[in-house]
């Protein structure tokens, strides 16, 4: 499979993260165009396959915005005002448009990480 894929988890909760928007940027040096909007489903995943694929994956630097402060109040989870997090950005590169890059997100409501994936 090529293409772009994503996988949220709540590591505060220990399940998938539903329902957490997450916008797609194309960046032209520091600016970025909104390409996609998408939300996690109840695996923490995105429907209807890779967010980027076919003819509009290409090589490029990219940026993904978790909207992690939302998706969290909509947990009830108390969180600061403002939040410690709140919108996470993610910048990387596509650089074979043969491969499949996955980038995922682990989330709590004081830190997260992310990788490569497969």
């Amino acid at each position: 499979m090529t293409g772009l894929t994503t996988h949220v988890l709540d590591t505060a909760l220990g399940k998938p993260a539903e329902g957490m928007r997450i916008q797609l940027m194309l960046m032209k040096g520091e600016e970025g165009e909104l390409i996609k909007t998408v939300f996690t489903n109840s695996d923490g995943r995105v429907d209807g396959g890779p967010i980027l694929a076919g003819d509009d994956f290409k090589v490029g630097v990219y940026k993904l915005l978790f909207h992690a402060g939302d998706y969290l109040k909509g947990q009830g989870i108390e969180l600061s005002d403002p939040p410690f997090l709140d919108v996470i950005p993610i910048r990387f590169g596509i650089s074979d448009i043969a491969a499949h890059y996955h980038v995922p997100l682990l989330l709590s409501p004081y830190g997260y990480s992310t990788y490569r994936g497969s």
